[in-house]
């Protein structure tokens, strides 16, 4: 009797571990649930919500827009769950603004309910790296890569402005991002089987392209006029993302976008109407005159 207790004792412990997995299971399940629910019936206040570092108002808000987004056949998926201490993290792939990503929603979960803590569309698995040393590691997506780098750009750009803005002024802290000149020159230097002014708006086209991953339409080109549609990525960070608008107002942000460009377009020669709603922008340029120095 006494060498059985042992092996006794061991079955019990293990079937009571897997009676608490799978209770821990059916909860996790219980609160993607809720969430799925009171997202589609616009039931999630700011008592659900604690955020990493945003506001209540402005998570309510991204909420809304994936709300009046959302193709509910995909959000009744079971999604992919991971626990760590009172964090769940659930992971699944979403279609937002014609777009379908791997979002990673986090929660923390307490003896008095759930809050949602984050929600994010960049998922980079390093969590299965293995066992060093390692040096080949996991890539990203093009658009990842393109949105990762145009954010980490736009976030300083707004830090630097910022601070110019403090120590300057509104109008110094946005001539410190005039870079035109040098602009016009690297699409003279790079295209350079082209009149230096088609070969701004073909470099334009190309850079926002290949080097920022915008969506980009070359609609007409020739000596004297020449028309751009163009949806920047750095637009669409600031409807998308958080933590610019708690740095920045849309109206500065906005200016800075125009600034660049306008300065820009002057030195490769061009006048330029821009025409940007939103996300999308229709650049208009028509000749001025011949372009100095290139």
């Amino acid at each position: 009797m006494q060498s059985r207790l042992p092996q006794f004792r061991l079955r019990s412990i293990a079937l009571l571990l897997v009676a608490s997995t799978q209770l821990t299971a059916q909860q996790n399940d219980q609160i993607w649930r809720e969430f799925v629910r009171d997202l589609r019936e616009d039931q999630v206040t700011e008592d659900h919500l604690r955020p990493l570092y945003t506001t209540k108002p402005l998570m309510q808000t991204l909420l809304e827009t994936m709300r009046a987004e959302a193709d509910w056949r995909e959000w009744e998926v079971v999604p992919e769950v991971h626990q760590q201490e009172n964090r769940i993290y659930y992971i699944l792939p979403l279609s937002l603004g014609g777009r379908k990503s791997t979002f990673c929603f986090t929660f923390i979960s307490t003896p008095g309910g759930w809050y949602l803590q984050h929600f994010e569309s960049i998922l980079l698995r390093l969590d299965q790296l293995g066992t060093p040393p390692i040096s080949v590691f996991p890539d990203a997506a093009a658009t990842q890569k393109h949105w990762m780098r145009e954010e980490i750009s736009a976030s300083e750009q707004v830090r630097l402005f910022n601070w110019l803005m403090k120590e300057k002024g509104r109008q110094a802290a946005l001539d410190w991002f005039r870079d035109g000149r040098g602009y016009a020159l690297s699409a003279a230097a790079w295209v350079p089987l082209l009149p230096p002014h088609r070969a701004f708006i073909v470099y334009l086209c190309w850079e926002q392209a290949r080097l920022r991953g915008s969506r980009v339409t070359l609609n007409r080109l020739d000596d004297s006029e020449a028309l751009v549609t163009l949806e920047p990525i750095f637009l669409r960070l600031y409807a998308a993302t958080s933590h610019l608008r708690q740095q920045i107002s849309k109206e500065d942000y906005r200016a800075l976008f125009e600034t660049v460009w306008q300065d820009r377009a002057v030195a490769a020669g061009w006048k330029l109407k821009m025409d940007c709603r939103e996300t999308h922008c229709i650049f208009s340029f028509s000749r001025t005159t011949k372009t100095e120095g290139l």
